[in-house]
């Protein structure tokens, strides 16, 4: 089994450790690839920033050739997700939908713990169309942004402060709120007395069940094809 993992920033050392976190996740036998746009923002905080990541991505994609068997999403609450299931015909899985729904499986309410506060809004808006939203009891950042997350201990002492916040708000599941947190989830557990959901552990465990059981993608309604029409397509910029 392929599995491509898209990083939504143009960051390479934070793909690679992406990547790390992935393959640690996988099955015995599961390939994963790590892409990283070749244009786009150098970390993903904001609107504007998520906006560009998310058109980013999808010509990263429509350039692959492959050959792969599914994609992991790897930004928290970033767009796109949806064109890239219109866009490929194998299982597409985002970290932050496949994150929320396993913490739905481990208590009643979840709250993710995530980089700036800023990215609250579009956290919130990602949970509610993914259908998952009534159970996240709070988003709360850490004020760390992403660039800062290479800093391990000064990460984890955020995070455990935030995650005590999340607990105070009826958090009975953690989730980590940025892929460049994966591998946090093993330091800070057992301090936390919590569980911990690393979304991009949990989306590729949830591709390789799809791809298992020869599912993907319904072309029923809204994911269907794209229509057939001209699409210019900008080259990076200098």
């Amino acid at each position: 089994m392929r599995i491509v993992v898209t990083n939504c920033n143009t960051t390479q050392g934070m793909t690679e450790e992406i990547v790390r976190g992935a393959r640690a996740a996988a099955a015995p036998g599961t390939t994963v690839l790590g892409l990283t746009p070749a244009w786009g923002p150098e970390s993903a905080e904001g609107w504007l920033d998520s906006y560009l990541s998310a058109a980013a991505v999808l010509d990263t994609l429509r350039r692959y050739e492959g050959p792969y068997d599914a994609v992991v999403m790897a930004g928290f609450g970033e767009h796109g997700r949806e064109g890239v299931r219109e866009l490929v015909d194998v299982p597409v899985v985002d970290i932050t939908e496949a994150a929320a729904h396993l913490a739905c499986l481990l208590g009643r309410r979840y709250a993710v713990v995530t980089t700036l506060e800023r990215s609250a809004g579009q956290i919130e808006d990602s949970l509610c169309t993914a259908g998952v939203a009534r159970n996240c009891a709070a988003v709360v950042g850490t004020g760390l942004g992403v660039l800062d997350l290479g800093d391990q201990e000064r990460t984890e002492a955020a995070f455990v402060a935030a995650a005590e916040r999340a607990r105070d708000a009826g958090a009975e599941v953690l989730v980590l709120g940025c892929a460049g947190m994966t591998g946090l989830q093993r330091a800070v557990g057992e301090k936390l007395g919590l569980p911990v959901v690393d979304g991009v552990g949990a989306a590729v465990k949830l591709a390789e069940s799809l791809v298992s059981l020869g599912l993907t993608t319904s072309r029923a309604g809204g994911y269907a094809k794209p229509l057939p029409k001209r699409r210019i397509w900008a080259p990076p910029s200098e």
